[in-house]
């Protein structure tokens, strides 16, 4: 069964969207487009609310976001209890990030990165898996901050 991932941009990154969700298409994921499709200027909070709220109610099981940085579509995304959201603009990162903190979105910015490097960001986030054992220790460290 394939992964269900939603994705939400503010007006910076529509076009870097569009590679991305094309890119997802091709390996066959299901896409949650949560727009915008507009260049008109727009807050990217908005956007990364909507995501986050995918993921944590289960509609989809992974989020992408994308702003000019990728930094505060990621930043709201993270005061949504369940998130973790990680800003990368390396595939290493986001690989560890995967690994280590269990990420369940992953944000990048338009930008920062072209296209190409988009695509080896997700690539190597979406094969990635969580290793658990310490690991799991300093994830459930992150969840406990959450529920203070």
């Amino acid at each position: 069964m394939k992964k269900i991932i939603a994705i939400a941009n503010d007006h910076v990154g529509i076009e870097l969207k569009s590679c991305v969700i094309e890119h997802l298409k091709k390996k066959e994921f299901q896409v949650i487009d949560l727009g915008t499709n507009s260049t008109e200027r727009t807050d990217y909070p908005q956007y990364g609310v909507l995501v986050a709220n995918e993921v944590t109610t289960g509609k989809a099981d992974l989020g992408i976001l994308i702003c000019g940085t990728g930094v505060g579509i990621s930043l709201a995304a993270n005061k949504v209890h369940g998130v973790r959201a990680v800003v990368c603009s390396d595939p290493y990162t986001a690989q560890l990030s995967k690994q280590h903190n269990d990420t369940n979105i992953l944000a990048f910015g338009a930008r920062v990165i072209g296209s190409e490097v988009a695509k080896m960001i997700i690539d190597c986030w979406l094969e990635a898996r969580f290793e658990g054992g310490r690991h799991l220790t300093r994830v459930e460290q992150i969840s406990a901050i959450e529920n203070n």
